[in-house]
């Protein structure tokens, strides 16, 4: 089975480029300069009037920080999740969720996430890299696998997925077809083919951007619209096809294999 490639974006327009390069599914936020927060409905609306084929999973995290959530920012989640599955009812293609919860001990929450698996119903559900937070992965996969979770995203316990391949194989194994172990953390076509090959990973999370000067500057001289920490207005990122097009090639002709034990 081919390696199934999901591409992180941020606006409807991001959605639509990901259909048209070719590649599997979208996760679709905001705000991916704080790790993403959850995109609005018009834009999951306007994101799934234009696709026919491609998944999109939509985030759901109702601000940046840490994953231990209050009751009000629970009932926040489960709002938006309710609210989304109402109003793309009728759409083509699958829309999933991508959620994630931890408890003050960094475990993952089975309480909270339980409650918003459960709001999902029957849609796609991933458990994002807050995973990789946990202080023990085995006892984490294991957690998710019986709350039902469909796939986790994790780059191994670390910031790259290369370099946590060896944690990831591990899980992968673990998994053992119960659950879909995503490897993302600076996921690119020229490490796509070497992760697989460590890990037997069989889906792949990145993000494909480029940046691009704005028609005009959104400012005046000394007025900025964002915080001074954001980046330079004047430029913003988009998604780049060009990019999913290097990675849809660098895996073609892959097949997911457990890695050979040493």
């Amino acid at each position: 089975m081919p390696v199934r490639i999901e591409v992180c974006v941020d606006s409807a327009a991001g959605t639509w480029a990901v259909e048209r390069a070719g590649a599997d599914r979208a996760e679709l936020c905001s705000a991916l300069i704080v790790g993403g927060l959850t995109p609005s409905v018009g834009t999951v609306l306007a994101a799934v009037s234009r696709v026919e084929r491609i998944g999109v999973q939509v985030l759901i995290r109702p601000r940046d920080g840490d994953f231990a959530f209050s009751p009000a920012e629970i009932d926040v989640m489960l709002t938006d999740i309710e609210r989304i599955q109402r109003e793309t009812a009728g759409a083509a293609v699958d829309v999933g969720f991508v959620i994630g919860a931890l408890t003050e001990r960094f475990e993952i929450d089975r309480t909270v996430t339980a409650e918003l698996t459960a709001a999902c119903g029957g849609a796609p559900v991933t458990f994002h890299r807050a995973f990789d937070l946990t202080e023990d992965l085995d006892r984490s996969l294991d957690a998710l696998i019986e709350l039902g979770i469909t796939r986790v995203l994790t780059g191994g316990g670390v910031q790259r997925a290369l370099d946590g391949a060896g944690t990831l194989a591990r899980l992968v194994e673990r998994a053992a077809g119960r659950i879909v172990v995503m490897p993302g953390g600076s996921v690119r076509p020229d490490n796509a083919a070497a992760l697989v090959a460590a890990t037997g990973a069989g889906e792949l999370h990145f993000r494909a951007v480029t940046s691009e000067r704005s028609l005009r500057s959104p400012h005046r001289a000394n007025v900025r619209m964002s915080s001074r920490h954001a980046p330079d207005e004047d430029r913003r990122e988009v998604t780049s096809e060009p990019m999913i097009g290097e990675m849809l090639a660098a895996v073609a002709h892959l097949t997911p294999e457990p890695p050979a034990r040493v």
